[in-house]
């Protein structure tokens, strides 16, 4: 039997592999072979640890050291101090932002121990692309059980008490949908996974279906033999890669061992799941619109009812959820509803995946337990705001979500508190923002995106998100009039009153939720035509402040000319000429100029 000394687990996920965690794969199977020492070390790569911000990572076992942004020129001195000579790379270990100290394992790292991972489990620890890897971590136990051990109606009853609500959106009980397409009439049902990730900032599914593929397709299973579905779906947008080709390795690898296809663990339940790359649309989303792209039409809305649960794909009853939603169900069918309800709040139970991007220092994923506070994952977990700058607010839910201030920082995350703030839980999108931020410029980047992605079917939508942006447009430009507010807030409510789908009904929360908490800011723009962020080019300018030594370095830099003074005096910058390109700040070596 060969003996082996080290693991090496290399993440290979999407954010890692962008930051050239291939070569230094690459690299290290080199230098193992040069050494003598591959035999006995085995390299494994892995689907996304969730730590984006530090990639590439590497973790060796026995120990399991953890090392981030690991370049291929590390590689070496790895090889021959740690896996040869047994000692740490203390250099390559993750330092705390805060302590600044130097922790050699990832459990004890800020960032994991608030963690409860459930969904995230087996990602970064396991070869996504070796169904023995899952199997060996329990996989395809939960579908063995209900196949073998339970009825349809039981499956059902145990989704149902286990709490579980739909992790794509407004939080529809899963249970409760499961048991809807169960009932329906029909001999002819389908499952579909909604992987269609769109919102700006979110990467959740993307790292599950990369990372853990196998725990997906189960969930999509176990919900075929409880409705009595045959056939399953996977909506995966084109532009993830590498979860498509994880994917469909996955369901192979499960048809080869019969986990997947015709009578399955010998009994007469059948099941084919096959994925459908989607065009990018985030309107396709929506599942109406979802349904319709993968029968070969434009992605576009339709009225309900009828609800897919009675007439979806074809015409046929069909379930929707997400990727995690199915995700979080062999835990559910393994381990029992009382054991997944024991997480969480009273009417949210379970855990949720983050994805923190932003002004925050420690970026990538979070599982967390349902009822966690704000500040808890922001400056716990997240690290807090990079370069001692102020946290302002948090974006939740994506464009269709709403953006939380300080003050808000101890509320709990579930779907009741978030709804009643003014957001929503969404997919699960948290981006973090801080005193540089101008709130009018962030509800004008999401309106401007649920504008491009309006389908056009519906007036209020492709009408109304038009005329709202061009008032935030306006106000952001200096030319904002008395009464925009009031004409926002006035079309915010029309628009969410009166589109067809989702996507223009909830369109308006960020201007709503920014209205709502920073109002004064949208007073500023509008009446003294000031950005209290200095954001907005055209409402700030630049000063030079008593700090200045008279250098001249910023007078060679301005492109117009516009800073005068003499050598070792104070410099000006006249606001007639000056174009607010910045290149003076940037280059003055005293920080003595700042926005005003």
């Amino acid at each position: 039997m060969k003996h082996i000394r080290s693991h090496v687990l290399v993440c290979g996920g999407t954010g890692c592999a962008s930051s050239g965690s291939k070569k230094v794969m690459d690299v290290l199977r080199e230098e193992l072979e040069q050494k003598g020492l591959a035999p006995e070390v085995k390299i494994v790569e892995t689907g996304c640890h969730g730590f984006c911000e530090m990639g590439p990572i590497m973790i060796i076992y026995p120990e399991g050291t953890f090392y981030c942004r690991v370049q291929p020129e590390d590689i070496a001195e790895i090889v021959d101090v740690h896996i040869y000579k047994g000692r740490i790379v203390n250099r390559l270990l993750y330092r705390e932002p805060i302590s600044h100290e130097r922790i050699p394992n990832f459990e004890h790292m800020q960032f994991y121990k608030k963690q409860m991972r459930r969904i995230l489990l087996n990602c970064g620890h396991i070869n996504p692309e070796v169904i023995e890897e899952y199997i060996a971590a329990g996989g395809y136990a939960a579908l063995g059980k209900a196949l073998t051990e339970m009825t349809r109606e039981q499956v059902v009853d145990e989704v149902k008490k286990s709490g579980l609500r739909g992790r794509g959106g407004a939080g529809f009980p899963t249970g409760l949908k499961w048991e809807f397409a169960k009932n329906a009439p029909g001999n002819q049902k389908y499952v579909v996974c909604n992987a269609d990730e769109g919102d700006p900032g979110a990467f959740m599914d993307r790292s599950v279906l990369e990372g853990d593929p196998h725990r997906v397709l189960e969930g999509m299973a176990v919900c075929g033999y409880a409705m009595g579905a045959s056939e399953g779906y996977i909506y995966c947008r084109a532009e993830y890669p590498l979860a498509i080709k994880r994917l469909n390795i996955a369901i192979k690898q499960a048809m080869d061992m019969g986990l997947l296809g015709d009578k399955i663990f010998g009994t007469d339940f059948s099941f084919h799941i096959k994925v459908k790359e989607g065009a990018g649309a985030f309107v396709c989303g929506e599942e109406t619109a979802l349904l319709a792209s993968i029968e070969g039409k434009r992605g576009m809305p339709r009225p309900r009812p009828p609800f897919p649960a009675v007439s979806g794909l074809w015409g046929k009853p069909t379930n929707i959820n997400n990727v995690e939603t199915f995700a979080n169900v062999p835990n559910i069918i393994v381990d029992g509803a009382a054991a997944y309800a024991a997480v969480g709040t009273e009417k949210s139970k379970g855990t949720k995946v983050f994805a923190l991007t932003g002004k925050i220092n420690n970026t990538g994923l979070a599982e967390v337990p349902m009822g966690i506070t704000m500040r808890e994952i922001i400056y716990e977990i997240g690290g807090g705001i990079p370069d001692g700058k102020k946290f302002k607010a948090v974006q939740i839910g994506g464009p269709s979500g709403g953006c939380l201030p300080e003050e808000m920082l101890d509320l709990k995350i579930d779907y009741e508190s978030l709804t009643a703030a003014g957001a929503m839980m969404g997919s699960g999108g948290l981006v973090v923002m801080d005193e540089t931020t101008c709130m009018v410029d962030v509800a004008r980047f999401f309106l401007n995106f649920t504008k491009s992605e309006s389908c056009g079917k519906c007036t209020p939508c492709r009408e109304g998100t038009m005329r709202m942006l061009e008032i935030l447009t306006r106000i952001t430009e200096g030319e904002g009039r008395d009464g925009d507010i009031e004409l926002l807030e006035s079309m915010a409510k029309t628009i969410k009153a009166a589109s067809l789908c989702g996507l223009g009904q909830t369109a308006p929360n960020p201007v709503l939720s920014t209205l709502r908490y920073f109002r004064h800011e949208y007073e500023a723009h509008i009446k003294d035509k000031k950005c209290p962020a200095g954001a907005c080019t055209k409402l700030s300018g630049y000063l030079i402040t008593e700090l200045c030594k008279g250098c001249g370095l910023c007078k060679k830099v301005c492109p117009v000319e516009a800073i005068s003074g003499e050598i070792k005096g104070q410099h000006l910058i006249d606001q007639t000429k000056c174009i607010k390109c910045g290149a003076c700040m940037a280059k003055c070596p005293f920080k003595a100029i700042i926005k005003g």
